[in-house]
């Protein structure tokens, strides 16, 4: 066992006696971190020649000679000489200079552990001399802190506050990005709405705040200006905000305006997409919003909207978003615009989650369908030919 220890390497003279691989990889870390890197050896790595070339790394060129650890605060050897990397050793122990010794961990007196940086956090792994190990456990912190499953919160006040507009997927936890998950690791603040995988709040540390500003149709108990305002304030304050929305922040999630009123407040802001629902609903009911032979495009409204103007065509795929409750309204807008009767729909309700319900029919059924099976949102609508590729249009009857 040793004592961990890190170490500020930036201007300091590091000797790296070899040029094969492990002298590479330790010779390109060191000067990263800013050290005087000096490497000796009759040959090097393209890498390192090239290193060289560009006047990062300084090189002699031969076999090490006792002397060349003048002025050396630290030495790495990997030359894969026994004797050459015990000379090393021994003329590092005579003028009290750390030494890694690559190889012989035993014989060293430093350790390199594996390193793994997640934003401002670096995690060191020493694997007791075993550097497959210590990469394995290093691999396996990193996965978890991308994950967002270690909490990454500053634990003191932040001097400027930050606001990041998370797109949370159309429901299934599984489906919010490494990204997001790891946003939500540092919040101080989450803004969240009905639609957004709420299942992953109660996985925050209890110190967190969650606000609900969550909407229903026709039932907007905190005004989009308000939210603006919350997100502002609260950055503002010097928290850290995650404004998790369902599906995608910028797909009729009015992320845009948030956004916005962010920027206009000198707030710093960031927008971290994700899996909209117009596309993940329905590829988890196993419709696709183009196929090739079937559908050439796809456009993604809402059942608000003028639809007389879309594409009449079922190789034309067209998805709404929060329609139910108008569709035999939109059905008939839709007939009397020019789609065929017959054109394929599909009503996804609550998709990608363990209640999800694909109900299937055409324009002229869909609606009487949906209303005897108590359809409701949240739910998309898929209208064109693709829904006949999806498993419930086989067992259809018309």
């Amino acid at each position: 066992m040793g004592l961990p220890l890190t170490l500020r390497v930036a201007g300091r003279r590091v000797v790296v006696v070899g040029g094969g691989h492990v002298a590479t990889r330790r010779a390109h870390r060191l000067a990263a971190e800013g050290a005087d890197v000096l490497v000796v050896a009759p040959e090097l790595t393209e890498s390192l020649a090239s290193a060289v070339d560009r006047g990062e790394i300084a090189w002699v060129d031969r076999t090490y000679r006792t002397g060349d650890l003048a002025g050396a605060w630290l030495v790495q050897t990997a030359t894969a000489d026994e004797a050459i990397d015990d000379l090393v050793s021994a003329d590092a122990e005579a003028q009290g200079t750390w030494c890694l010794k690559g190889g012989d961990p035993d014989a060293a007196t430093a350790w390199m552990p594996a390193v793994a940086a997640v934003e401002d956090v670096t995690v060191a792994v020493s694997g007791g001399g075993d550097a497959g190990r210590a990469t394995a456990i290093r691999d396996a912190v990193a996965a978890a802190l991308q994950a967002g499953d270690v909490p990454l919160r500053h634990r003191t006040h932040h001097p400027e506050g930050y606001v990041a507009l998370v797109g949370g997927g159309p429901g299934d936890p599984g489906l919010l990005t490494s990204r997001g998950r790891r946003l939500l690791a540092t919040a101080d603040v989450v803004v969240t709405d009905r639609l957004g995988p709420r299942s992953v709040l109660s996985e925050l540390p209890a110190e967190v705040e969650i606000i609900d500003v969550g909407k229903k149709p026709d039932h907007h108990p905190v005004p989009q200006e308000r939210i603006n305002q919350i997100l502002v304030e609260r950055a503002q304050a010097g928290q850290v905000v995650v404004r998790l929305k369902g599906g995608d922040p910028y797909v009729f999630g009015r992320g845009g305006e948030e956004l916005i009123a962010c920027r206009e407040a000198g707030v710093h802001v960031e927008v971290v997409p994700g899996v909209t629902s117009a596309i993940g609903a329905a590829a988890a009911a196993g419709i696709p919003v183009t196929h090739r032979g079937v559908a050439i495009g796809f456009s993604v409204v809402t059942g608000h909207e003028q639809l007389g103007a879309l594409p009449h065509s079922g190789d034309h795929t067209i998805v709404m978003l929060m329609g139910v409750k108008r569709l035999a309204t939109t059905a008939e807008e839709l007939v009397a615009a020019g789609h065929d009767p017959e054109t394929p729909v599909a009503v996804v309700e609550r998709g990608t989650t363990p209640e999800q319900r694909v109900t299937v029919g055409t324009l002229a059924t869909i609606a009487q369908r949906c209303a005897e099976l108590g359809a409701g949102a949240p739910a998309i609508t898929v209208i064109g030919d693709v829904v006949t590729l999806g498993p419930d249009w086989a067992g259809f009857q018309r």
